[in-house]
């Protein structure tokens, strides 16, 4: 694989890296927040809760953008919007700036969930596709552990503290933007697209320096008979393309119904459940994120040996297992083994679902609606996430703990079952050859 093809994905999958920063670095600064501008806990909740409405838009609508102007101009302005929110954040006088500031980093988040694995799956090669647009999940995980480092390093600045923490975002930020001018726009929007066969000749040659004048010719066609033109293309909602629609909206719900935001988003509580004191809570939470980050590592490492369906089939196992004695542990009383099941079940996560579902999703759709493809999945993400973050502290008030997570391993038997049943392989081959397999006949 060529040096230039890394450092391309690398620029790109630092946008999840802000992302996962920009999403935990708030958890440092809230109760500063409250207590400054005299917020209630609704006005509180809502304000904490603003990037993930952001988030919500611009997963949404972020197929529009990408489509539009390119994958490498909107992954630029991603950067811009980051900038914006970081400055916005720290310099804000009031809590109506601080929450816009805060939608605006949001739709950057979600934006680029749509972008930067779409751009990475179409200028990697087959054989290392999945390493590559993995990084992005990776990303993220590192962006968390980071945040929460930042957070401790800067606590003692004084009042103004919080606003060194968010604001100190803006300068990965930048250095992110800079990266993005550097970059060159996807071949595959380039020929299929805005039909520029010179410049999507030239970024073919850029990916693969060895492949002859004909190689690149024959690529060039395969990826434009793959493309119909926007004024021949069918409509995105199409018996067409029913099954990668379906496979995206599944991959999204299942990855939230297995409990994975509850559980990061509430790990003091649960593990205050199982008698731990705020104090060792607090520790075993940061034990989950550091073998989130390491779990990740693991799953990126094995995505083009195993494959992308072997890698779902073992998280749900590892998930199924992990849920089922967390539940059996609350309804018996051993909930001393109760943290340790916890950890099992995020190394299950990263190694599977996180590891592989926005790859996967990058890959199933035509080149002509993969945009709109990854923004559904995206869509369909952030939507359960909220929902699931909404309703969690309300289900274990309500319900047994053991119930909950018996309900969550319920799901992830009905995941088994879909990836057994449903879930194509999608290693090691060209993006075109994924839509003949999924059969997604030409236009």
């Amino acid at each position: 694989m060529e040096l230039r093809i890394l450092l391309w994905s690398i620029t790109s999958a630092l946008a999840g890296f802000l992302f996962g920063f920009d999403t935990v670095v708030i958890s440092g600064a809230e109760q500063r927040i409250q207590s400054l501008w005299n917020l209630s806990a609704g006005e509180h909740g809502f304000a904490m809760a603003s990037a993930l409405y952001g988030t919500v838009l611009g997963s949404m609508l972020g197929g529009w953008p990408t489509d539009q102007f390119g994958r490498r101009a909107t992954l630029l302005w991603i950067g811009v919007l980051y900038v914006i929110s970081a400055m916005g954040c720290a310099l804000a006088n009031g809590v109506g700036v601080f929450i816009a500031a805060r939608v605006i980093g949001g739709l950057g988040i979600g934006i680029s969930t749509v972008a930067a694995p779409l751009y990475i799956a179409e200028i990697a090669p087959p054989a290392w596709r999945g390493r590559l647009a993995g990084m992005f999940q990776f990303n993220i995980v590192f962006g968390i552990v980071i945040a929460f480092l930042s957070n401790f390093l800067l606590r003692d600045l004084g009042e103004n503290a919080w606003r060194w923490m968010l604001g100190v975002a803006a300068f990965p930020s930048v250095v992110y933007t800079g990266l993005c001018l550097l970059i060159p726009e996807s071949p595959r929007w380039l020929l299929g697209r805005r039909g520029d066969r010179a410049l999507g000749l030239s970024v073919l040659r850029l990916i693969d320096p060895s492949a002859t004048p004909s190689e690149i010719e024959a690529r060039a066609n395969e990826i434009q008979s793959a493309s119909p033109s926007p004024a021949s293309a069918s409509s995105f909602w199409s018996a067409r393309l029913r099954v990668p629609i379906l496979l995206a909206i599944l991959i999204a719900f299942f990855n939230q119904l297995s409990g994975i935001n509850a559980i990061l988003y509430f790990a003091p509580r649960i593990f205050e459940l199982t008698g731990l004191g705020a104090k060792a809570a607090l520790l075993q939470s940061v034990g989950i994120g550091i073998t989130n980050l390491i779990f990740t590592f693991v799953g990126l490492w094995l995505i083009d040996r195993l494959g992308r369906r072997t890698l779902l089939y073992l998280g749900s196992f590892g998930y199924i297992l992990s849920l089922g004695l967390v539940s059996w542990a609350f309804f018996t009383n051993h909930v001393s083994m109760v943290p340790v099941c916890i950890f099992a079940f995020i190394a299950a996560h990263a190694t599977g679902q996180g590891a592989v579902i926005w790859v996967f999703i990058s890959e199933i759709f035509p080149n002509r609606h993969r945009a709109d493809g990854q923004a559904l999945g995206s869509f369909t993400h952030w939507i359960f996430a909220a929902l699931l973050t909404t309703f969690f502290p309300q289900m274990v008030t309500q319900f047994a703990p053991g119930a909950v997570f018996l309900f969550f391993c319920g799901m992830m038997v009905l995941q088994l079952a879909w990836v057994h049943w449903m879930v194509p392989e999608t290693k090691g081959v060209s993006l075109e050859e994924i839509q003949q397999r999924l059969g997604i006949r030409p236009e």
